[in-house]
């Protein structure tokens, strides 16, 4: 099959995927650069609780995925899947506008800042998965090796443009304004959500490689269906212990962030700023990785040190921080830890959902990319509060962080290789059954 030079080289992106990577790759960089005009004035608000109420917010955080979770899956067992992805962004649209409405009319209420942090900590995971599992659900495994991270960078590179919007913007809009504009971008993601399954039914029609599921139909099964795959499932177990603990040092990070933020700014778009500047440089970042090398390195090396690679970083990154707890080595673990997970944990992860049924994708995923994520956060955030109480501070925190991202090598280690298994398992497959078959 034919190629252009540049999409060769670069993204190795064959003839009938070109429109395909390319709505995805828009879609993606709209979504996640709407996403990061959103983030900033989370955490900025966020700010106005400090560390030692973080643990709170967390809380809320985790109850509100719990509840959110099987109201998702009871709404996919009744509509089609057609119905469903677009509809999900509508819904969030509506939500941006309420709360934009709400911010400009109570700027200082702590009650509006803690359900914003809330809404945004629960939305912010259902609206990715819910992108992924369209991505796992369109592309083959073989595809998603190939293609997954010139799709990731599309986001990379929003989640670019929305901090420098937020940064230009912010000053004339305040932080209500930005709202309005995140949700022009909503729209345009839903235009694309629907040429996005266009495409998969185009494709699929024409027999060229693609995941043979349709999207006509809904997911049979309870609300809890999920959470019992999660259960039962050992490779949705090896895919949630991977979550749940990269979420947990995510949390680490992210409590060293808000708590040199705070102390070294007072005002509250000062503060914005620096956020967005950590934004801004880790994006760059992981933009050249996802562009220029992840890719080829997952088609060389494999799933496995894809996902094998962000748990070593992360060890040497903390063992760093305990050896110098400097604010500039705190804000380089932010850099580094956000890099690995978005460059390289994130697009290795996603493809691991190509190789289960199409209710997995949705469903198991779901649970995994909502519930397991924040009860991470949670719990993490609690093992923070607990360090800071017995007056441990950053380097109590590294040291654990240091022990979970040994265990958590470990589970991506099994995870890969379990991978690999069932994808050489489903190559030998007929075409019919690609997509289809049970996981275990």
């Amino acid at each position: 099959m034919g190629r252009s030079p540049l999409l060769a080289r670069v993204a190795q992106v064959r003839a009938h995927e070109r429109k395909a990577v390319a709505l995805a790759f828009a879609c993606n960089f709209v979504l996640l650069g709407s996403y990061y005009i959103l983030r900033p004035v989370r955490d900025t608000l966020a700010t106005s609780f400090g560390p030692e109420q973080l643990q709170l917010l967390f809380t809320g955080t985790f109850v509100g995925s719990l509840v959110a979770s099987p109201l998702y899956t009871a709404v996919a067992s009744r509509l089609s899947l057609k119905r469903l992805l677009p509809g999900v962004f509508w819904f969030w649209l509506l939500n941006v506008v309420i709360f934009q409405a709400l911010l400009a009319s109570a700027p200082q209420s702590r009650a509006v800042a803690a359900a914003y942090f809330v809404w945004l900590s629960v939305v912010n995971l259902f609206m990715i998965s819910v992108f992924w599992s369209l991505m796992a659900d369109l592309f083959t495994a073989p595809q998603a090796t190939r293609l997954f991270a010139p799709i990731a960078a599309g986001g990379t590179l929003g989640a670019i443009a929305g901090p420098l919007v937020t940064r230009l913007a912010v000053g004339a809009t305040g932080l209500a304004g930005l709202l309005l504009i995140a949700a022009a971008g909503f729209v345009v993601v839903i235009v694309l959500v629907h040429l996005l399954m266009r495409e998969k039914a185009s494709l699929r029609a024409g027999g060229a490689e693609v995941q043979r599921s349709t999207l006509e139909r809904g997911l049979s099964g309870n609300p809890f269906e999920g959470f019992g795959e999660v259960v039962r499932s050992a490779y949705s177990r090896n895919q949630a212990g991977f979550m749940f603990l990269m979420t947990w040092v995510n949390t680490v990070a992210y409590f060293f962030q808000t708590e040199i933020i705070a102390r070294a700014f007072t005002a509250m778009q000062a503060r914005a700023v620096a956020v967005t500047d950590i934004a801004l440089a880790v994006n760059i970042c992981a933009a050249i990785i996802l562009i220029f090398g992840l890719g080829r390195v997952l088609t060389r090396f494999g799933v496995t040190t894809g996902l094998v690679l962000n748990p070593l970083i992360m060890m040497a990154a903390f063992v760093v921080i305990a050896l110098s707890p400097t604010v500039f080595m705190i804000e380089a673990l932010q850099v580094v830890r956000s890099v690995s997970q978005y460059a390289i944990a994130r697009p290795s992860r996603e493809i691991c959902f190509t190789v289960v049924e199409q209710s997995s994708r949705y469903k198991a995923k779901n649970v995994i990319d909502t519930v397991v994520y924040r009860l991470g956060d949670v719990s993490s955030a609690w093992m923070q509060s607990a360090l800071r109480w017995a007056g441990l501070q950053i380097a109590g925190s590294a040291a654990v962080g240091f022990g979970v991202s040994m265990l958590w090598g470990v589970i991506a280690l099994l995870l890969g290789r379990r991978y690999e298994a069932l994808r050489g398992r489903q190559a030998t497959l007929p075409v019919v059954a690609l997509g289809s078959g049970p996981i275990d």
